[in-house]
């Protein structure tokens, strides 16, 4: 069956539920609060490779889908090696809006109107369920007029659900996650797209094949 926004799969239904549990009562098996629980922060670590994205598409507007608690985004000193001090993630991309989209997320729940300069989504897709990554695939891409980028994690979470199921529903090698992104990006040519893989807990991140498709000439 195939699924879509308007009609997901139970399972999509079922695990947003989780998810929001998550963030309302924290992380319990780690002891985590829920401030502590999907903050966002995931997105720090790639920093630099969005700006990048920014300044080679001449972005203004991006759309962080799946952006957590949002707290990536509150003012704070911020220090880019061999770039300097900014106050803040949006003074550093030096953009004119960030908006934030998270369906399990109280706060950032309501699809956003609209299309923006670029979408970014960092440890995201691993927590969606394998059939309905394909329509939240297109979706980032219907959002999208310059720019998509993603970062995946290719191994089990360490946290938990509230049922005990790892918290990373779909557990896929890089190579099945650029098939997945070549099939929308074709629908949408003049989108340029970069998958980051994460293969390991442990640091070690990796960039495969070519993960850049370049716009239409």
């Amino acid at each position: 069956m195939s699924y879509s926004r308007s009609n997901p799969s139970p399972r999509y239904r079922e695990l947003t539920a989780l998810y929001r549990s998550l963030h309302r009562d924290g992380e319990k098996r780690l002891g985590l609060t829920p401030a502590e629980t999907y903050p966002g922060v995931s997105l720090l670590p790639h920093l630099k490779r969005i700006k990048e994205l920014i300044v080679r598409t001449g972005s203004t507007t991006l759309l962080d889908y799946g952006c957590g608690k949002g707290m990536q985004y509150e003012p704070h000193l911020l220090t880019v090696a061999g770039e300097g001090e900014f106050e803040g993630v949006i003074e550093y991309w030096d953009v004119d809006e960030v908006r934030c989209y998270d369906p399990c997320y109280e706060r950032f729940s309501a699809l956003p109107e609209g299309r923006f300069d670029g979408v970014i989504s960092t440890d995201v897709l691993e927590h969606c369920t394998e059939d309905d990554v394909p329509w939240i695939v297109a979706e980032m891409f219907s959002y999208a007029q310059k720019f998509v980028f993603v970062c995946i994690a290719c191994y089990a979470a360490k946290m938990t659900l509230p049922n005990g199921e790892n918290a990373h529903t779909t557990v896929r090698p890089f190579a099945w996650w650029q098939d997945v992104f070549s099939v929308a990006g074709e629908k949408h040519p003049d989108v340029i797209w970069k998958i980051f893989a994460e293969e390991h807990d442990d640091g070690a991140h990796e960039e495969h094949g070519k993960p850049v498709k370049e716009p239409a000439r």
